[in-house]
């Protein structure tokens, strides 16, 4: 009777409820990945370190390495990923529409994207702000001389307003060349259609990674926004948003606890640690309060390893990217990533 009542009310003040009927209708993302047997991640078309296909055409990645996780979580088994890949432009649409269940794609959290467009980020995977490159060549030192440089941009970014925003405080004009995906903003690059390209500053040393003479390209030291990037799925499923949260934060809590990718099966029969045992199943019912098996954390560890472990085989200082961890290293050890207490 009050649901009916609190309807009419609704109606009654003229409010539109389309959108919430819309969610509702989303919800069941668990029972449909089950029942497809698969986990359909949307994720980059190719961005070095964070998606990439190895020798063997298989998916690869910091991203990707989350889409693994989940899968694992979920299904149990970390193979069990259909990849779509999708640019700026595609991404937003293709999660709305169900085309995928997740997007691990290096997407910026905002208040329109979480409000406005009707998603649900899950958490911040990576912290990162928009920079620039540009040939040494050019003899400028700082992206506030780059007055009159036309500039490579992925067009559906957070990138294009943020350029043009920094551009206007600064009182600097420029010549936009839109492009699409990273491959295509490379290789305008490279062809010099471009004096700079912006994007990340992961992306950059990404992007530098690939040159032939990086010695002949520099990253400019502004670093002009927050990007703090992370995974999201569609609003109106909470119980789908909550398996997917408590998926990345099992990974950052694994690395702070000591889990490992080598150790997890022997700690999950049991730690000193009481958060380990909840977190790894031997104690308390975390797997059942998500609607998954007991053991759902130790898979999605046993997948790629911990948080520190995925960051360190992609993106690391002994990788061709070179990044250090920075604000993405633990609250503990001088950086500003930390999980929710699993409890």
């Amino acid at each position: 009777m009050k649901a009916k009542l609190l309807k009419g009310a609704i109606a009654a003040a003229g409010l539109i409820v389309v959108g919430a009927t819309a969610n509702t209708a989303q919800a069941g993302t668990l029972e449909d990945v089950r029942a497809a047997d698969v986990l359909k991640c949307g994720m980059n078309t190719g961005l070095p370190g964070f998606a990439f296909t190895d020798d063997k055409g298989n998916w690869q990645g910091f991203d990707i390495a989350f889409c693994k996780a989940l899968a694992a979580a979920v299904l149990g088994d970390p193979s069990k990923v259909k990849y779509v890949s999708l640019t700026g432009k595609q991404r937003f649409p293709a999660l709305a529409s169900g085309e995928i269940d997740v997007l691990s794609r290096n997407t910026t959290w905002t208040l329109s994207r979480d409000v406005d467009l009707g998603f649900t980020f899950i958490g911040v995977n990576y912290y990162d702000g928009q920079g620039f490159i540009g040939r040494t060549a050019l003899g400028v030192k700082s992206a506030k001389e780059l007055d009159g440089a036309s500039i490579c941009i992925q067009t559906g970014t957070t990138t294009e307003l943020n350029l043009a925003d920094f551009a206007r405080d600064n009182g600097i004009s420029y010549e936009p060349v839109p492009i699409e995906t990273n491959a295509e903003a490379r290789a305008a690059y490279e062809a010099e259609r471009c004096d700079v390209y912006t994007t990340d500053a992961s992306g950059l040393s990404a992007t530098k990674a690939t040159f032939k003479d990086p010695q002949n390209h520099m990253v400019f030291p502004e670093i002009i926004s927050k990007e703090p990037l992370g995974p999201l799925v569609r609003q109106g499923d909470d119980q789908w948003a909550d398996i997917a949260r408590w998926t990345l934060n099992a990974l950052i809590s694994a690395e702070e606890l000591g889990v490992t990718k080598a150790n997890v099966a022997e700690l999950a029969k049991g730690a000193d640690n009481p958060e380990i045992n909840r977190m790894l199943g031997a104690e308390g019912s975390t797997g059942e309060m998500l609607g998954l098996s007991k053991d759902w954390a130790v898979k999605a560890i046993a997948s790629e390893g911990n948080y520190g472990e995925i960051f360190d085989k992609y993106l690391g200082p002994d990788t061709a990217l070179g990044i250090e961890r920075g604000l993405n290293a633990l609250w503990t050890n001088g950086g500003i990533l930390y999980s929710p207490p699993i409890r």
